[in-house]
């Protein structure tokens, strides 16, 4: 590792991989944005899902100042976050075959709705199976994943497949294998993942996209506003009543 301090060198790392998104993965964003932009001006509905930690990049973009307010996110009880105890179970659950299948067929997703799937690795079961049922019933499907995995790890999907070969768009959050970005002759083990900075990044891209892509077709973006702003409540308010069939999380 390089001179300078520990949070010096993870800033630099995480501001090289938003680089490298930028530069390398303008078109894909540029697609799954008009990929959510097409589905809500057809009358979709917009879902997320992510397990374990990169459930907080799906968890970011849902009832969200400045977000669209059709995202909604699509839970798996026990892989949500570390709030299930022991947190291991949610590692578990991702490695069942069959729970992606029963959770989306109990799911309000249908046909002419999109889903993003949102997985660091790609490689467990539930992602790679919500993949798979998820297009075989109609739904349109975007994966954020690190593709290094596909070539550097193996599927835990009876497949032999990994997220990214069951997507209508995929976006590379090109992190390394491990998530971790530093490393230290004092620390045991690479530390500082940037996953969630990066992943999140991606999202926001992906709904600013489909925000201004709606807009410039003369579709007012069914955007949410701050609570904390004069006039935020009333104007959430109106969108909730406009849009209340395609919003399931203050139901």
């Amino acid at each position: 590792m390089s001179d300078g301090t520990p949070a010096d060198l993870f800033l630099g790392a995480a501001i090289g991989l938003l680089r490298r998104v930028r530069e390398e993965e303008g078109e894909a964003v540029a697609a799954a944005g008009t990929l959510l932009a097409d589905t809500v001006e057809a009358g979709g509905r917009l879902f997320a899902f992510g397990a374990g930690h990169s459930s907080l990049a799906a968890q970011d973009v849902v009832y969200r100042a400045g977000g669209l307010a059709l995202m909604n996110l699509l839970a798996v009880p026990g892989v949500v976050g570390v709030d299930v105890n022991p947190a291991v179970l949610g590692s578990a659950l991702e490695r069942v075959d069959g729970l992606a299948s029963a959770v989306l067929d109990s799911s309000p997703l249908r046909a002419g709705d999109a889903l993003v799937i949102i997985s660091l690795s790609g490689r467990n079961a539930l992602p790679v199976e919500m993949a798979l049922h998820a297009r075989d019933l109609g739904i349109k499907v975007i994966g954020v994943t690190s593709v290094a995995y596909a070539t550097e790890t193996a599927s835990r999907h009876s497949s032999g497949t990994f997220l990214k070969d069951h997507c209508d768009v995929v976006l590379d959050s090109k992190i390394a294998v491990g998530d971790a970005e530093l490393t230290l002759d004092t620390v045991p083990a690479p530390f500082a993942p940037a996953s969630t900075v990066v992943t999140s990044a991606l999202m926001q891209s992906v709904l600013a996209t489909a925000a201004a892509t709606l807009a410039d077709r003369g579709v007012e973006p069914p955007l949410l506003r701050s609570g904390n702003v004069d006039g935020g409540h009333a104007w959430n308010a109106r969108i909730m009543e406009k849009y209340g069939d395609r919003i399931f999380y203050h139901r």
